[in-house]
């Protein structure tokens, strides 16, 4: 059955702002969604990795999920992180997500636990039965330790509110296969800023992108170019921003770009603890990298 997609383009994995406290800067969090939303940004997906869902507490997750709601007002869609690795709090989690008016949710594998392929199947379709909005799933087993195999998608994307993933396992063959058996039953978003064209060749939708968060209209124009059959045009510019891409995971996601968005002056404070800024030598490498892509 194939459904409109949750979106078509680059979605932002927007940065949670702090202040000098650590707390939740909700200025600065409006203004960044207005300025993803004016330069064309194609969805804001809030409290995911760059988001630094793992550091925030449910009551505040939940409170920047309903403060993002507000402020994007159904111009893009609006996409909340509530992955777990407990089950039932992602129903909780999910739950809270769409009473505050989601448009879909995005939830990363079971961290920690490792569970099996069999215990991914449990964990999603439980968690899909007791929510009423789209599901995108989130496959990064370098940071959750568990890998979504393609036959495990085939399973998965027979359940109707499981439309899509978001894949960042590295692993092309892998994403091939898993497009052969799913077909227009799962839509594919990159979660790699450095595979877009790869992944847009195979026939994905888009990107989920921690680059726009610096370079909106870059991370949209890799996407459409591919969309529009430009792949050679795609893949140029795909090229021409990777090394910026690669500073952008010098360290650890987000340190990286919310060092490079403080350099550009959008003043978006320091990740929490026990993230740490970057060293002295990666913060200039980063200057450097700005410099040369005219960012400062």
């Amino acid at each position: 059955m194939s459904m409109t997609p949750i979106f078509t383009g680059a979605g932002v994995a927007i940065v949670t702002p702090m202040d000098e406290n650590g707390n939740i800067n909700y200025d600065k969090l409006a203004e960044l969604i207005e300025n993803q939303i004016n330069r064309g940004t194609d969805a804001i997906i809030v409290a995911g990795t760059t988001g630094e869902s793992a550091a925030l507490d449910p009551i505040e997750h939940v409170q920047a999920l309903k403060f993002a709601v507000e402020v994007v007002n159904k111009r893009v869609p609006l996409i909340a992180g509530t992955g777990s690795n407990d089950t039932a709090f992602g129903v909780h989690l999910s739950n809270e997500a769409e009473k505050v008016g989601s448009d879909a949710l995005l939830m990363v594998t079971p961290y920690y636990n490792k569970t099996s392929q069999a215990g991914l199947i449990r964990h999603y379709k439980y968690i899909a039965d007791r929510v009423s909005i789209p599901i995108i799933l989130y496959n990064v087993p370098a940071r959750t330790g568990v890998d979504i195999k393609p036959e495990t998608y085939a399973e998965l994307c027979q359940h109707e509110r499981i439309v899509a993933t978001k894949e960042a396992n590295g692993d092309i063959a892998a994403l091939a296969r898993t497009i052969s058996l799913c077909g227009d039953k799962l839509d594919i978003y990159s979660g790699n800023d450095d595979q877009i064209t790869a992944f847009m060749a195979l026939g994905a939708k888009g990107v989920i992108s921690v680059l726009s968060n610096i370079c909106p209209e870059v991370s949209h124009n890799i996407v459409m170019k591919a969309l529009n059959g430009d792949i050679k045009g795609s893949a140029k510019l795909q090229i021409e921003y990777l090394d910026l891409i690669n500073k952008l995971f010098m360290d650890v996601n987000p340190i990286p770009v919310k060092e490079a968005m403080n350099i550009m002056g959008y003043e978006v404070g320091e990740c929490r603890m026990p993230l740490a800024p970057l060293s002295e030598r990666d913060h200039q490498i980063m200057i450097d990298t700005l410099k040369a892509y005219n960012l400062i």
